[in-house]
């Protein structure tokens, strides 16, 4: 990687680059800088290509740039926060799964990626972007429900709420790095200040995801059997039909009772 100094600027470099920073949050676009200076785009592109070339500025991607810290010794800097780039990169997009779970306290371990659900379909959906690593999920629209916006310095990103980070995961188990993750997180959830019952069902019935309803009741029945009117409100809901536990897993036992293909270190007592 090339290594760049900071290096000095002019009065009016300087200038122009302090009121760019002053009404930015994070990050600069050339769109935003050649509004902010009343400059053409390609003339904007150039300055922000010589202030990052100069160490003043770190490239993300082809016109997108964070500021480097004062303190910093070259413009190879890490990301100072991962979920503002994020924003930028995928938009329209939240931070969710194993990504929210750590945000919301579902989970005590630690992920060295950002996991990002997008309605976009980028072609890289594991980028690497100045040492951060991101897994990129696509989904529908409909699926775009149930998000907190949370500030993150002066950036504000849109976060799975912990009844859709639960739900997404039930949904899609890699979401949560595998079923057994995606257990703990839902045992974590039920102990939470975050449990709201009610809105678990209506999230459900919203997505209209008829494995996520049958991994949820088969796992109550496992980790939770006191969750008697949940397990019931997922009985209610079951359609035809038969999906795995868990997609990765091999499927070695049919349960009946909730139409999933289970495997045997699951089954247990559940019948």
């Amino acid at each position: 990687m090339q290594m760049h100094a900071v290096l000095g600027l002019g009065k009016q470099s300087r200038a122009r680059l302090s009121r760019v920073l002053r009404n930015t949050k994070g990050t600069l676009t050339v769109g935003q800088a050649a509004d902010i200076l009343d400059l053409p785009s390609t003339q904007a592109a150039k300055l922000l290509a010589r202030w990052a070339e100069q160490g003043w500025l770190s490239r993300v991607r082809r016109g997108l740039y964070v500021p480097v810290p004062l303190e910093a010794r070259t413009a190879d800097v890490a990301l100072e926060d991962a979920w503002a780039i994020a924003d930028q990169l995928f938009d329209p997009c939240y931070i969710g799964g194993w990504s929210a779970a750590e945000h919301w306290g579902f989970t005590e371990q630690i992920f060295r990626t950002v996991l990002v659900i997008t309605s976009r379909k980028p072609r890289n959906r594991r980028p690497v972007i100045k040492g951060t690593a991101f897994v990129v999920r696509s989904v529908s629209n409909k699926s775009f429900f149930g998000t907190k916006s949370v500030w993150r310095g002066r950036v504000k990103v849109d976060v799975s709420d912990p009844t859709k980070t639960v739900l997404d995961m039930l949904a899609d188990p890699k979401l949560g790095g595998g079923l057994r993750p995606t257990a703990d997180v839902l045992g974590a959830y039920l102990k939470s200040k975050y449990i709201d019952r009610a809105l678990l069902i209506t999230y459900a019935d919203r997505l209209r995801n008829g494995a996520a309803i049958k991994r949820l009741g088969f796992l109550l029945e496992r980790i939770a059997p006191q969750e008697k009117g949940l397990i019931a409100d997922c009985r209610a809901r079951i359609k035809k039909g038969n999906v795995k536990l868990d997609p990765s897993l091999p499927p070695e036992r049919l349960v009946t009772a909730w139409g999933l293909w289970v495997p045997k270190k699951w089954i247990g007592d559940t019948r």
